[in-house]
């Protein structure tokens, strides 16, 4: 039942957020040029400390850090986030990994936003990385969210 209504909202703001013009598929309203100069600032001043200010990543992101933690994957098209379906990037973002996968002893450096920046913040996050990969990774991106 929260999925339907979580599901819901996603709609509800994509309906109202994306201009009806833009064809777009999926949850993450990447072509809605306000809400992604909104998603950079929230980047910016949440993400890139780790994520880097260009959405590289930090050095070795493949290899876990000494302290067995994984590094802050990349969030251009060298990482692996396009490979994830909106839904999954929205909740790994507001619940995080050992929430999710159900491990609640998973370590990572990851703060949970649930709490610390709203379902639209979260959404407008998503869009600003998203309006920066390459056309062809949007493209296959969302066909995924079409489940094609």
């Amino acid at each position: 039942m929260a999925a339907l209504i979580i599901a819901g909202g996603y709609w509800g703001y994509a309906q109202y957020v994306v201009p009806q013009a833009e064809a777009q598929t999926g949850l993450i309203p990447y072509k809605n040029t306000q809400v992604v100069a909104k998603g950079q600032e929230i980047y910016q001043a949440n993400c890139a400390a780790c994520h880097g200010d260009n959405l590289e990543g930090e050095g070795n992101w493949k290899q876990p850090k000494s302290s067995g933690r994984m590094p802050a994957p990349p969030h251009d098209e060298t990482g692996h986030t396009w490979h994830h379906n909106d839904e999954l990037l929205f909740n790994l973002t507001k619940y995080g990994i050992a929430r999710l996968s159900n491990n609640p002893d998973y370590q990572t450096d990851m703060p949970v936003y649930d709490g610390l920046l709203s379902d639209d913040q979260i959404i407008a996050v998503l869009a600003y990385i998203k309006s920066t990969w390459p056309e062809e990774i949007q493209r296959r991106h969302d066909q995924m969210n079409a489940g094609g």
